[in-house]
């Protein structure tokens, strides 16, 4: 039974390092640290275990990764004009549909039986760990070279990226303000799903709720309900104020 075990684990472990090198493009060296940044939560609570600190680590890298690839860009831009450009390359919705692209669906370990998760935004925290595994596996000249081949010049199309208003909640506020309305968003639910709180978020207007949002946390919640606010009421094309991305 043993020997069966070691069998099947040594064939399952090599089949990851494969995937992995493909994804990569490089034999990774600490196996284990890439196992790690592809485990969420809801399968390993243990901090040592899943990819929460190296999300953490992977986030600060790519931010300065991403700085320092639009402070060479843009020579002439101001603080303002790159910390939004930023915020867009690097914000949830745009490094989960990244990742997801990337195929790290496939290989993130996480609890599938839990529709929301399926549903969430966890694989853009995933790309970020990734990033940070890269990190200490490989160190920051190589990291950065990773990122830029395979993260920047493929998914993060800049000139598009300049036009894009991912701020939904400020445009949404911007409407309200111009048309004289009140807007606000109100905790319409809050319920335990797969061991986590499940927000539900309504974009309430002059009282009335106009769209929601569910995510697992507040923050999250609302701004999606600000999305379908937004798409609902046709304003993704209208000129408002521009505010930098949230993101947590």
């Amino acid at each position: 039974m043993d020997f069966i075990k070691s069998f099947f684990y040594k064939n399952k472990t090599a089949s990851f390092k494969k995937l992995l090198s493909n994804l990569l493009g490089f034999t990774p060296g600490n196996l284990a640290l890439y196992k790690t940044a592809f485990t969420h939560r809801s399968v390993k609570e243990s901090s040592d275990e899943n990819n929460e600190r190296l999300e953490y680590l992977g986030d600060a890298i790519l931010g300065a990764l991403v700085a320092d690839y639009l402070f060479k860009r843009y020579p002439y831009k101001g603080e303002g004009y790159l910390t939004e450009m930023r915020s867009k390359m690097v914000n949830r919705q745009q490094l989960n549909d990244i990742a997801i692209r990337m195929g790290l669906k496939k290989l993130t370990q996480y609890n599938r039986i839990d529709g929301a998760l399926n549903m969430s935004q966890i694989f853009g925290n995933t790309l970020e760990s990734l990033v940070g595994a890269i990190y200490l596996d490989r160190g920051y000249v190589k990291t950065a070279k990773w990122v830029k081949e395979q993260i920047l010049i493929p998914h993060m199309f800049v000139d598009d990226l300049e036009n894009l208003e991912i701020n939904h909640k400020n445009k949404l506020y911007g409407w309200a303000n111009k048309g004289g309305k009140q807007l606000e968003f109100e905790t319409i639910e809050e319920r335990i799903e797969g061991g986590r709180r499940l927000f539900t978020v309504g974009a309430m207007v002059d009282g009335e709720k106009i769209a929601e949002g569910k995510a697992f946390n507040k923050k999250d919640a609302s701004q999606i309900a600000a999305q379908v606010a937004v798409d609902i009421l046709g304003l993704l094309n209208t000129e408002t104020d521009s505010a930098v991305d949230e993101k947590s």
